[in-house]
């Protein structure tokens, strides 16, 4: 297989529950170097729990997680500072620091990282910045940003450290569909121009129809499709339609018309 297609993250019958109740059952997925993998599926169906497991933010109960050939499952928080370094997470909250600058916000993993020169903490300031069309924005405060610039400066703060691989976790939750788009077109800018190999979760099917090359549907713990966005089309498996086409199902219309939803059925937590 050549590099450029081989995979960077290798995710091997990864298992997960919180509770007594399972999240990720068996889970094996390959994510190929330079593409843009997108996960869709209906809330607390695991999807930002899978995020975690790469960056190692959540260990697994089973199963093994590889990043570029080496089993991160069981490093030290110390052994996975370097795998960390090679990944940006973009967080579905922005996840900024209210007290600090867009600069400020910006350097922190710079800092965190051993990056200590002035001169070169603004001028990947002023490169990332630019790349998500904020530059100027420096000493602005997150409290004077919109909902889209923040996404944008947290971005920005997610490729500082030059990461080979994006992690996006629903980069388009709360933004208004003209500003979504133009996080969906940084997306597409940013695996063309740095070349990165980008991991998107989202609930929203314009968004993942735009940036993806290949879609991977979750559904009750489990990888339900695995297509490219035209082939999303062609699946005829009544959950993958209804979830596509944004339609509830007959219990689920049933449970709003007599109200008789039951006790527990719907589990967000840790499994959005």
């Amino acid at each position: 297989m050549p590099e450029h297609l081989s995979p960077i993250i290798r995710l091997k019958g990864i298992c997960k529950a919180f509770n007594g109740q399972t999240v990720l059952e068996d889970l094996s997925l390959d994510i190929l170097r330079g593409r843009t993998t997108v996960v869709i599926g209906p809330s607390g169906c695991g999807k930002t729990v899978l995020l975690k497991h790469i960056v190692a933010l959540l260990r697994p109960d089973r199963g093994r997680v590889f990043f570029d050939g080496m089993d991160i499952t069981q490093l030290s928080e110390r052994q996975l500072v370097p795998i960390r370094r090679r990944i940006g997470f973009l967080f579905q909250s922005n996840a900024l620091f209210d007290s600090m600058t867009v600069a400020e916000n910006i350097h922190f993993p710079l800092l965190e990282h051993g990056i200590r020169s002035e001169a070169e903490l603004q001028q990947r300031c002023r490169r990332v910045l630019g790349l998500v069309g904020l530059d100027g924005m420096q000493q602005r405060m997150p409290e004077e940003l919109s909902g889209g610039q923040k996404k944008r400066v947290a971005l920005a703060r997610a490729i500082a450290l030059n990461p080979e691989v994006i992690l996006y976790d629903e980069p388009t939750t709360g933004l208004d569909p003209i500003r979504a788009d133009l996080i969906n077109e940084l997306i597409l800018k940013l695996q063309a121009e740095l070349r990165t190999t980008a991991l998107v979760v989202t609930h929203d099917m314009d968004s993942a129809r735009k940036v993806a090359d290949r879609i991977v549907m979750l559904y009750n713990s489990r990888i339900l499709a695995d297509t490219t966005p035209e082939g999303l089309r062609e699946i005829t498996d009544d959950v993958v339609v209804r979830f596509v086409d944004g339609q509830a199902t007959p219990e689920e219309l049933d449970e709003l018309k007599h109200g008789h939803t039951e006790q527990g059925s719907d589990h967000d937590g840790q499994k959005t």
